[in-house]
């Protein structure tokens, strides 16, 4: 029936927000609060930054898939191979443990980097 919405637009509303800022914090310690808020902005870039950077890391391994993995046995040797373990004459149990064992060392490496 009747429409109360605000029609204001993008910059309007940094107006609006930077006098509530004011008024709430007073001009004395605006500056501080903006430091404050620098300062948590570069934390959050410095993790985001780490982040990419890991997922890049994952994302350079090269997993030659020429196309889909049947059996059980095809996915280990692939995963296997990926990890430079020699494949010949060993069983579906051993490479199970092979691959844990590898992926292990590679989880406490990372855990031991945090």
């Amino acid at each position: 029936m009747f429409d109360y919405s605000l029609d204001i637009l993008g910059n309007e509303w940094i107006i609006i927000v930077f006098v509530a800022l004011v008024l709430i914090l007073g001009t004395n310690q605006l500056p501080s609060a903006a430091k404050k808020l620098g300062m948590i902005v570069n934390e959050f870039n410095k993790a985001k930054n780490e982040v990419q950077n890991q997922m890049k890391g994952i994302s350079d391994t090269k997993l030659d898939v020429s196309g889909p993995l049947e059996t059980e046995r095809q996915k280990l040797e692939m995963i296997a191979k990926s990890l430079g373990v020699d494949v010949t004459g060993k069983s579906d149990e051993e490479l199970q443990k092979i691959i844990a064992g590898k992926m292990g060392q590679n989880s406490d490496k990372s855990e031991n980097n945090l």
